[in-house]
This record gives C-alpha cells, structure tokens and sequence, in this order.
C-alpha cells in the first residue's frame, strides 16, 4: 500500500502507517474517537501511573477554532482539513497519597500513547499526522494546562484525501517516507 519495504515479520500496520497532510474535511463518529483514546490508555508506563491526558477537538465543534488556533500558521493550513485535532499532554509527577515525586519517563510514556492512537486510528481505516509545530507558550494558556503538566505535541486524525487538495510545493512531499536502517538506529553495548 505504501510502497515501503520492511523486513517480513514486521507486522504491516506499523509499515503502512505515515503521517498524510491531506485530508477529506469530513467527521469522525465520536465512537472512533474513543475507541482511538481506549487503544492509546493500554500503553505501557511506569509505575503504571499513565500519566497522559488526549484534549481534542472534532472539525466543526464548539473548540475547533480554538485548538487549531494553536498550531503554527503552516501546520494550521493543512491541518484544517482532518476530522479531529489532539494534543498531547503528560503529568510531570507520579501522584500517590504520600505525595509527589518527579515522574522520569512522563514524555516516553505519553509517546508510547500517542504510538498506539496511531496504530489504532491506522486499523479503523483512518490516517494520522503528529506535530510539534505548535505555538508552545501560548497554547499551554489557551487550552488551560497547567503548569505540572507538559504539553508534548499535536495530533490529527482523519480520512486520507488525494495530494491534489494541497498546494503544490506540498504535493510532491506527500508519500510515505522510508526508514533508516536497523544498523544506524541500534548499537550492541556502549553508544560510542
């Protein structure tokens, strides 16, 4: 589907997943939403503390103007067109009765999460595209996130649209990207 190539055994929905930019400007049935958000909650985490929150916005909606607001002016182009907009957000602390202590792996936890609202969208028929072009300090105020959680990066969901819908200086960039191979991504023993 793709046109990627992969080693066999490597299950085809993480192959055929990539990040479109064009999208058909229609709704996701809330159903999809949260089966999506279900998926991305099995994620692993330590102490299985699961420290992500998903804010979204579905393309037409009450906060829809707001959450798009917050992406750069060239992501805002494009990403108009998805069905829903996500943001990421991560709790810095692990939270117990006994107090607060600094959670270590809030970021890789809620990257874990993300990874599997991806593949979940992916398996529904749907695409994604994950950003960090996002207007970070002023979006922190406008979605009311407080200060013990992080803002990580924004997501879109949607139905993949032909390229033609982009302009042109998009259009020759929408196709799957390859990947770097095993032998520059993992290293026996020591980094250097």
């Amino acid at each position: 589907m793709t046109g990627r190539t992969a080693h066999p055994k490597v299950e085809k929905l993480i192959v055929d997943r990539w990040s479109p930019r064009a999208f058909h400007a229609s709704e996701i049935p809330q159903e999809d939403l949260d089966v999506i958000f279900e998926a991305a909650g099995w994620a692993p985490s330590a102490y299985n503390v699961q420290p992500w929150t998903f804010l979204y916005a579905r393309k037409g909606d009450a906060n829809w103007d707001l959450f798009l607001a917050q992406l750069v002016e060239f992501n805002q182009g494009w990403a108009k067109e998805a069905s829903a907009l996500v943001y990421v957000v991560s709790d810095r602390y692990m939270r117990s009765d006994s107090g607060n202590s600094e959670n270590h792996s809030h970021s890789f936890d809620a990257g874990a999460a993300w990874m599997l609202a991806a593949l979940q969208a992916q398996a529904l028929g749907y695409h994604t595209h994950g950003m960090t072009g996002i207007k970070f300090g002023e979006a922190e105020a406008a979605l009311g996130i407080p200060a013990d959680q992080r803002l990580e990066a924004a997501f879109v969901i949607g139905k993949a649209a032909g390229k033609e819908l982009l302009p042109e200086f998009l259009q020759e960039r929408e196709v799957p990207s390859h990947r770097k191979p095993v032998s520059e991504i993992a290293r026996a023993g020591k980094f250097a």
